[in-house]
């Protein structure tokens, strides 16, 4: 019967320090401030090519898929071939708000507010609007964009192949400083669209 005990006891203290190890990451009491980003994204890839609008669209889905705040802004770029028609060089403006800690930064946007830690995935279908074709926009997404993000534990497997899609692989994991969803803002916040 002791043993029992023991191994009880041993068993407790595992699950304490899981939960306190667990507690350590809880966003409970976790402030950030929003920091305003303005930055011209110009897309140079060998497989698929975008239109401006395009692009705008496609870099809009991933700055809210990676914790943005809900009213960034992606507008189409000066394009030579116009609206609609697929350019080499397609552009977007972009004008978005990523969170960061309050107690390493000053507010550029308001108070402080509420945050956590939210897993985010970019693979093929995730978020939704992705296909292997973008293959090259994820790869030029994390080395220019995701830094203006407040992120950790970033797991990047992408592998992207050159003019053809067969071959390529969408494989971009990590965590981002992102808003808790309040009541009311939780349903009144647009999709990611």
């Amino acid at each position: 019967m002791n043993t029992w005990r023991k191994l009880a006891a041993i068993v407790g203290s595992s699950l304490l320090l899981t939960a306190l190890a667990s507690a350590a990451d809880a966003p409970t009491g976790a402030m950030g401030v929003w920091q305003k980003h303005e930055y011209s994204f110009a897309y140079m890839g060998f497989t698929t090519t975008y239109s401006c609008d395009g692009l705008a669209d496609k870099v809009k889905v991933l700055l809210i898929a990676a914790g943005a705040r809900p009213d960034a802004k992606s507008r189409a770029g000066a394009c030579a071939s116009g609206f609609g028609r697929p350019d080499k060089f397609a552009r977007a403006s972009l004008t978005f708000y990523t969170l960061a800690p309050a107690a390493t930064t000053a507010a550029t946007d308001g108070t402080p507010v509420d945050a956590v830690w939210r897993s985010v995935s970019f693979a093929y279908r995730s978020p939704r609007e992705l296909t292997t074709g973008d293959c090259e926009l994820i790869e030029q997404f994390r080395n220019n964009v995701l830094p203006m993000f407040t992120t950790r534990n970033v797991d990047n497997r992408t592998t992207c192949v050159p003019h053809q899609e067969s071959g390529s692989n969408i494989s971009l994991r990590f965590e981002s400083l992102a808003a808790v969803p309040t009541g009311s803002a939780a349903h009144s916040q647009p999709g990611a669209g």
